[in-house]
């Protein structure tokens, strides 16, 4: 029985979503409703966390301070994958990491650009994803170790299962 180290499961999932321009970010909303909104991929290679440039004025931004679990999903249909990451998200005004993560893309979302006092950095702690692939969808669930355990966890065997096709 192979149990996946928290290193084979973030190449798995770098390999799945590199290339896919957005995703869709659900939260839930105050009043217990989830809501999904398109979000565009930062370009850094997956390592555990996902990173979304937003504002401070959004809806998103109040949902994830009071229920931080969201759920990014991508979709790549021309070649059957999908894949859907669950975790917890935080919301940070770090300028460093802006920089390094900025594009000149992302003007056309934010006209200031890194001198937008209201731009911030959605950073989503990656703790499962499952993904659908080929023509017959096999599905596969992949766990991560959490990061504040402190060791890498048991992260179990990975669940096929066949959805027909």
């Amino acid at each position: 029985m192979h149990h996946t180290t928290n290193q084979e499961a973030i190449q798995k999932v770098r390999e799945l979503v590199k290339d896919i321009d957005f995703a869709m970010l659900t939260t839930v909303n105050e009043d217990g409703s989830l809501l999904s909104r398109p979000m565009s991929t930062q370009e850094a290679e997956f390592d555990g966390d996902l990173w979304f440039f937003t504002s401070l004025d959004t809806g998103k931004v109040d949902d994830i301070v009071h229920h931080p679990q969201v759920n990014v999903a991508y979709a790549r249909p021309d070649d059957h994958t999908y894949v859907s990451v669950s975790g917890a998200a935080v919301l940070l005004n770090d300028r460093a990491k802006m920089k390094e993560l900025w594009s000149p893309a992302y003007k056309a979302y934010f006209p200031e650009g890194l001198d937008d006092p209201n731009l911030r950095l959605i950073k989503v702690n990656v703790q499962k994803a499952e993904y659908w692939q080929g023509h017959g969808l096999i599905r596969t669930i992949i766990g991560f170790a959490q990061a504040m355990a402190g060791k890498e966890a048991d992260l179990g065997e990975n669940e096929k299962i066949n959805l027909g096709g």
